[in-house]
C-alpha cells in the first residue's frame, strides 16, 4: 500500500557542494569587480584590494549564518523569512522591505553600467540613448517571456573566465615588461603607508561589498542538496572565499598597472582603460562586450524577479491589486509591473549615478545581512533547540562577528545612501503600521521565491 506522504511530489536531494559553488559563482559572476574598481580605488586612495578583502571577511562570516539558517528553514532561503521566524513577522516584513529595495535597484544598476560601458565602446552616442536602449531591450525581452536559461548562464560564465584569464596573463606580462618582479609583486595595493587611512578604506569597503551581492542565492537550493547541514554552510562560505580570491587578483593587477586613481579617464569604467593598456583594442572590446551582455542578462533576471514580487504583493493585497496584482490576459505575465520597472530603470539612470545606486543597493542588502546574523545568533546561541549542543565559537562568536563587521560596513555607507535607504525603511515602517492596524495583526508574507507564478504557470528552476 502506498504512503501518501512519500508519494507526494517533492524536490530530490541530488545537488553536491560542487553544484552549489558553481551556482553561486554564476550568480555573482567573475567580472563582478570590473564595476567597482575605479570608484573603490578613488574612495580608498588606491586600496581597492584591501576593501575587497575586508568585505570578504564580513561576507564569509555572514555566509556561515546564511548556511546555518538554511539548514533550519530549507524551504525559505530569504533574509525576511529567517528574521521573521527567529524574532517576529513584523521584523521579518521590514527585512523583506529592505530586500524589495534591492530588487528595484538591480535592474537600474545594470542599465546604468551597461550604458556606461557602451558609451566607452561607441563614444559618439550619448549615455541616455544607451540607457534607453538597454532598458528597452531588457523590458521587451521580459514582456515576451524570455528568460535566461542555465545553459546560457553557463556559456556566459565560460566566456567571462576566458576574458578575465586573458586579462590576468596580459596584465602580469605588462608589469614584468615595465618593471620586472618588483612591479608585479608589491604590497602597495593592500597597504601604502603614505596614503592608507582606515576611514577611506572602510568607506570603499561599503561600496566594494557590491562584488559579493548574490552569494545568499546558494541557500535557496537547500531543499535539493545532499547532506544540507554540512554542504550548504560550506558551499556558501566557499563561494564568498572564491569570489574574494579572484576579485582580489583582478583588482590587485589593475591597481598595479594603474596605481593612481586620479589618472582614470572615467572612474566608473576605469577597468576598461586598464584592459586597453595591457591587451590593446581587442581585449578592450572583448571586456566591454562581455560586460554589456552580463548587464543585460542580470538586468533581465532582476527585472523579472522584481515584477514577480510586485505581482505577489498586489495579489495578496500589500499593493493595489488592480494595478500590480493582474496578469496580461494573452501572455500571462505581469506586463504592467515589467513596463513600470523598465520606465523606472531609465528614469533612475537619468537621475542617479552608478556609485549612488550601488550604495543604496548595499543599504538594503546589509540590513538583510544584519538580520540574518542576528537570527543565527538567536536561534543557535540563545534559543534552546532540541538535539543541538551549543558550540561557543560557532553559535556565539561567528554570528556576532558577522553582525559587527556588517554593521561597520553599513554605517560607512555614504550619507546620501543612508538618507535614501533610511527614507525607504521609514516608509516601510509606516506602511506596515497601516497594513497591520498599528502592528496588531500579522503582516502578509512577501513572496521572494522562484516559484511565484510569472508567465501564467509555475516556473521551474533552470
Amino acid at each position: 500500500m502506498s504512503n501518501p506522504a512519500t508519494d507526494a511530489p517533492h524536490l530530490r536531494r541530488v545537488l553536491t557542494a560542487k553544484d552549489l559553488i558553481f551556482y553561486g559563482i554564476v550568480l555573482i559572476q567573475p567580472i563582478a569587480p570590473v564595476g567597482i574598481f575605479g570608484i573603490a580605488s578613488r574612495m580608498s586612495d588606491g586600496h581597492a584590494a584591501t576593501a575587497i578583502l575586508i568585505a570578504m571577511v564580513a561576507m564569509s562570516l555572514t555566509a556561515v549564518s546564511y548556511g546555518r539558517m538554511a539548514t533550519l528553514y530549507p524551504s525559505a532561503g530569504s533574509a525576511y523569512t529567517y528574521v521573521g521566524r527567529a524574532f517576529n513577522p513584523h521584523l521579518g516584513f521590514l527585512a523583506g522591505w529592505a530586500m524589495f529595495l534591492d530588487y528595484l535597484i538591480i535592474p537600474l544598476i545594470n542599465v546604468v553600467f551597461g550604458a556606461l560601458t557602451m558609451q566607452r565602446i561607441v563614444p559618439g552616442v550619448p549615455f541616455l540613448v544607451w540607457a534607453a536602449a538597454i532598458a528597452f531591450i531588457i523590458t521587451w525581452l521580459n514582456l515576451r517571456g524570455v528568460r535566461a536559461t542555465a545553459r546560457a548562464n553557463e556559456l556566459l560564465l565560460y566566456v567571462m573566465c576566458v576574458v578575465i584569464g586573458a586579462f590576468v596573463v596580459m596584465a602580469a606580462r605588462h608589469l614584468l615588461q615595465h618593471g620586472g618582479w618588483a612591479a608585479l609583486a608589491s604590497i602597495e595595493p593592500f597597504y601604502n603607508a603614505h596614503a592608507f587611512q582606515w576611514s577611506t578604506a572602510l568607506s570603499a569597503t561599503s561600496f566594494a561589498a557590491l562584488t559579493y551581492i548574490g552569494f545568499d542565492g546558494v541557500t535557496t537550493l537547500a531543499e535539493e542538496v545532499k547532506e544540507p547541514r554540512r554542504t550548504v554552510p560550506v558551499a556558501t562560505v566557499l563561494v564568498c572565499l572564491i569570489t574574494g580570491a579572484f576579485s582580489t587578483v583582478e583588482i590587485y593587477l589593475a591597481q598595479r598597472v594603474c596605481p593612481d586613481p586620479s589618472t582614470f579617464k572615467n572612474v566608473e569604467t576605469a577597468f576598461m582603460d586598464v584592459t586597453h593598456m595591457v591587451g590593446g583594442e581587442w581585449l578592450f572590446q572583448a571586456m566591454g562586450a562581455t560586460v554589456v551582455v552580463a548587464c543585460v542578462g542580470s538586468g533581465l533576471s532582476g527585472q523579472a524577479g522584481a515584477a514577480r514580487l510586485l505581482y505577489s504583493m498586489g495579489r495578496d493585497g500589500v499593493l493595489p491589486r488592480s494595478l500590480f496584482g493582474r496578469l496580461d490576459a494573452k501572455r500571462g505575465i505581469p506586463a504592467f509591473n515589467i513596463t513600470l520597472l523598465g520606465v523606472l530603470s531609465f528614469l533612475g539612470a537619468w537621475l542617479i549615478s552608478y556609485e549612488r545606486a550601488a550604495e543604496v543597493l548595499n543599504f538594503g542588502a546589509f540590513l538583510g545581512f544584519l538580520g540574518v546574523n542576528a537570527a543565527a545568533f538567536w536561534e543557535y546561541g540563545i534559543r534552546r533547540r532540541e538535539g543541538h549542543t551549543r558550540r561557543w565559537f560557532m553559535d556565539f562568536v561567528v554570528p556576532a562577528a558577522g553582525f559587527v563587521f556588517c554593521l561597520i560596513i553599513w554605517l560607512n555607507l555614504s550619507r546620501v545612501a543612508q538618507i535614501a535607504g533610511g527614507a525607504w525603511l521609514l516608509a516601510g515602517i509606516i506602511y506596515l503600521a497601516l497594513l497591520t492596524r498599528g502592528f496588531r495583526a500579522s503582516p502578509v508574507s512577501l513572496d521572494f521565491s522562484e516559484d511565484a507564478p510569472v508567465n501564467g504557470k509555475e516556473p521551474t528552476r533552470p
